[in-house]
Parts: C-alpha cells; sequence; structure tokens
C-alpha cells in the first residue's frame, strides 16, 4: 500500500475494501489513494474467468472500474467514510482480454457539487508486457450534503 493509501480519511477506505462483503470477495488490493486518484490490484483467480477461454469476465472488469472510480471520487469528500454516492453512468471500452491480474487506475476528471466523473484505465501483462486491457468512464451522483 502506498503512503497516500495510509494517511487520514484514506484508512477508511482502505478498510472498506477489507470489510465490505463484494470487495472481500474479490480481493482488491489497494496500491494508492489520493485525493481524486486510486489505484487498485485484483489478483487472478479462476472464479473471475469466463468458462471458455479462461480470461477475466468483463463483468469483473467493469465492476472493479465502477469500485475504483466510486472511490477515487469519495476520497475527495471532506470526509470519505460519510460520502454518498451512486453510479449514474459506466462505460467500459473492452481492448483485449485479459488471463493475470488487473491493474485498475481511477482519475477524478471534475468532483462538483453534485455530479462527479472520472477516466479508467485497466492494465494487465500479456505476453510479457503491461498492456492496456478496458478503458472506462462513469458518472456520478453525489451527495454532498447527506
Amino acid at each position: 500500500m502506498s503512503e497516500g493509501a495510509a494517511d487520514g480519511g484514506n484508512d477508511v477506505l482502505d478498510r472498506e475494501l477489507r470489510e465490505h462483503g463484494l470487495f472481500e470477495w474479490l480481493n482488491l488490493d489497494v496500491e494508492v489513494v489520493d485525493p481524486g486518484h486510486v489505484i487498485f490490484e485484483l489478483p487472478f483467480d479462476d472464479k473471475f474467468a469466463n468458462i471458455a477461454s479462461g480470461t477475466v469476465h468483463g463483468g469483473i472488469t467493469a465492476t472493479v472500474i465502477d469500485t475504483a472510480s466510486g472511490f477515487a471520487l469519495r476520497s475527495t469528500f471532506e470526509d470519505p467514510d460519510e460520502a454518498m454516492l451512486t453510479t449514474t453512468d459506466l462505460n467500459v471500452r473492452y481492448v483485449r482480454p485479459a488471463r493475470n491480474d488487473l491493474r485498475v487506475e481511477a482519475e477524478v476528471i471534475r468532483a462538483g457539487g453534485s455530479m462527479g466523473y472520472t477516466e479508467s484505465e485497466v492494465t494487465t501483462v500479456h505476453d510479457g508486457e503491461e498492456k492496456v486491457v478496458a478503458t472506462g468512464g462513469t458518472s456520478y451522483r453525489l451527495f454532498r450534503d447527506q
């Protein structure tokens, strides 16, 4: 875990990844949590694989994009532990299949009063090189006054 993930309210985000049922099942690992920027690692597991090809299922890729994006936006709140938001749009562009661990990086493009937007990139090691697996964009309704 990076220094950014180990300070202030970001401890809350790391703890939530460990304690939330879905995130625990995914076994996401926090690499970086800085205001507006998150990097997660998802270790490959056969339970994430498509039946025929053995590649990571696209729904898993979409889930990690949505999760990283939401956490990146939550990191912009004064109190990430109390942050409330909901996905309003998720766009995933699949580039190539993934057969290894995934690394997802989400960056906040804008965190306004009521809406937030992110861009994400998912990579994996493919033929010995780090390659893009998918890119994504999200929008969220932010509830700052709740």
